[in-house]
C-alpha cells in the first residue's frame, strides 16, 4: 500500500505516521521537512510552492513504485500554498522489514523528489524573493 499526494493543507504528522505501523515491518522512517528561518545568512519569512499537481503526483507515485517494489509500504505528501516558519513542507515515510531498509529508502526518495518532482518554491526572504525547485 502507498500514499501519494500533494495537498495544500497543513499535513497531519500523527495520522501519516500511524498509517505506517504495521505488523509485519520493524522499521518505520520519517522525514519530515519543514519551514526553516534561516540558511546559513539568508533569514526567510515564509514560502510559498506550487506545482503541476498531476505531473507530481506522477512523478511521486514513479519513486514510491520503487519503494513498493521492494517489499516495502511508502506514504509521500507534499504541501503547497504558502507556508509559514515551522510549517511542514514534506512528509515522507517507509515501512520496511528492518531499519537499514527504512532509512535507506527514505533517503533516496526525498533525495529524487527534490531532483525529479516539478514542485517549485518561491522564499520570501528579508531581503528579497529567490525562486528553487527541481534542482536547488
Amino acid at each position: 500500500m502507498s500514499l501519494v499526494k500533494i495537498v495544500d493543507k497543513p499535513i497531519d504528522v500523527d495520522t501519516l505516521t500511524k498509517s505506517l505501523i504495521h505488523n509485519e515491518f520493524g522499521g518505520v522512517d520519517i522525514f519530515l521537512g519543514n519551514i526553516r528561518q534561516y540558511t546559513d545568512d539568508i533569514e526567510t519569512e515564509k514560502i510559498e510552492y506550487t506545482t503541476y499537481k498531476s505531473m507530481a503526483e506522477k512523478e511521486m507515485q514513479k519513486l514510491a513504485d520503487i519503494v513498493l517494489a521492494k517489499g516495502m509500504d511508502v506514504v509521500m505528501v507534499h504541501r503547497v500554498g504558502e507556508l509559514q516558519l515551522g510549517d511542514v513542507a514534506v512528509f515522507i515515510g517507509v515501512s520496511a522489514p528492518h531499519r537499514a531498509e527504512a532509512f535507506e529508502n527514505c533517503q533516496m526518495l526525498i533525495d529524487q523528489l527534490k531532483h525529479t518532482v516539478p514542485i517549485w518554491k518561491k522564499e520570501y526572504d528579508k531581503d528579497k524573493i529567490r525562486w528553487g525547485g527541481l534542482e536547488e
